[in-house]
């Protein structure tokens, strides 16, 4: 686009000249001053460069501005007026862009006045340069705001994500480290009551320093929760779900509306209760997305499996639904879901990718390792 536009510029550079009375008409080529072909080229090629060199497309638009002024009537003012719009929507915050502007609104106040232009229309020129500068400045400010916001978002969302995942890390730690603890009590209270004669003391202070070591790791773990969790979720914990509840998730969301195939794959045994938590969230959000974006009438496919160490989940559906909810962004720009989804994932030191199928619906892949250890 910018190599059309420095085209278009150069040529009517070159064959347009304005006439007495703010005429424009085309130059006879015999009229062609070739001393100041040169500077036209500059000034029309130099438009190529206005995203990338703005301030000094400027530059060159001015000098060149400058070198035609006493000499010949011309448009050489027009490509000026694309650089200053340019110099204010894409360089960045310094000094250079008002000193360029200082310097058209100087340039097109002595073209004026030395053909004894009324001030009304010198003022209205200034004003012309001065607004094009402004408008892509404020432009340029718009963009960079939005750009913060969305950067400001993303990070509110992962916050917010990593916010609940540590709370389900700490019920499921805490329930590990609780049967540890009540385990070692016991254990230590029956020895010391053995009638099978004395236990080593030795053996009586590990399993007392195993329930003390318990005893302190539930402690800094409601402590860090205490810290993460939001003022407003003060509910205790409550038992966390995993595969085996698939099932009962697929038949709540057929309640709804949604059609839902579940195949279900002979899965590894004795899961790490962290990959058991989070495949689960993973199916139900996906499941979730559906309702929200496909929508009651939709069929999902939700197909669990295991290969190569990893647990493998699909979640597809038809986009086939009839009253999808408005308002959220399906790809993850403005919803957590697919956020959510991915850091769990690579919490797992897995992966998970999302996204439309070529054929109408949506698509959620995630391969979550079976030890559950980051990669």
């Amino acid at each position: 686009m910018d190599a059309v536009l420095a085209g278009l510029v150069l040529l009517v550079l070159v064959l347009v000249h304005d006439m007495p009375g703010d005429e424009l008409a085309f130059r006879p080529l015999r009229d062609l001053n070739l001393a100041a072909l040169p500077v036209f080229a500059a000034a029309g090629t130099a438009l190529y460069w206005r995203r990338r060199a703005p301030l000094a497309v400027l530059s060159v638009t001015l000098i060149a501005w400058a070198l035609l002024l006493p000499t010949t009537r011309n448009l050489v003012g027009v490509p000026v007026l694309i650089a200053l719009y340019s110099a204010g929507r894409y360089s960045p915050d310094s000094w250079r862009g008002p000193a360029g502007v200082v310097a058209a609104v100087a340039l097109v106040t002595v073209d004026l006045r030395t053909e004894s232009t009324p001030w009304s229309e010198a003022v209205f020129g200034v004003i012309v340069m001065v607004g094009l500068w402004y408008v892509g400045r404020g432009l340029r400010l718009r963009d960079r705001h939005a750009a913060w916001l969305v950067a400001e978002q993303a990070v509110r969302i992962v916050a917010e994500e990593r916010t609940r995942i540590a709370r389900e890390l700490h019920d499921v730690v805490a329930h590990r480290v609780s049967v540890m603890t009540v385990q070692a009590g016991a254990a230590k209270a029956m020895a010391a009551h053995a009638d099978d004669g004395p236990i080593p003391e030795q053996a009586l202070r590990a399993m007392g320093a195993v329930e003390e070591e318990g005893r302190q790791a539930l402690a800094e773990l409601r402590h860090l929760l205490g810290v993460l969790r939001p003022e407003n979720d003060a509910g205790g914990p409550e038992p966390q779900p995993g595969l085996a509840d698939v099932s009962r998730l697929a038949d709540q969301i057929r309640a709804t509306g949604v059609a839902v195939t579940l195949s279900l794959a002979t899965l590894p045994t004795g899961l790490p209760a962290r990959v058991d938590l989070f495949a689960y969230r993973i199916v139900q959000e996906a499941l979730t997305n559906v309702l929200k974006h496909a929508g009651p009438g939709a069929h999902a496919d939700v197909r669990l499996g295991a290969a190569g160490g990893e647990i493998v989940i699909e979640v597809r559906d038809d986009g086939g639904g009839t009253a999808a909810l408005p308002g959220d962004a399906r790809d993850g720009t403005r919803g957590h879901g697919i956020v959510g989804m991915r850091e769990r994932a690579l919490l797992l030191g897995g992966t998970l990718d999302a996204g439309p199928r070529p054929d109408g619906g949506f698509d959620v892949t995630a391969h979550l390792p079976t030890g559950g250890e980051p990669a």
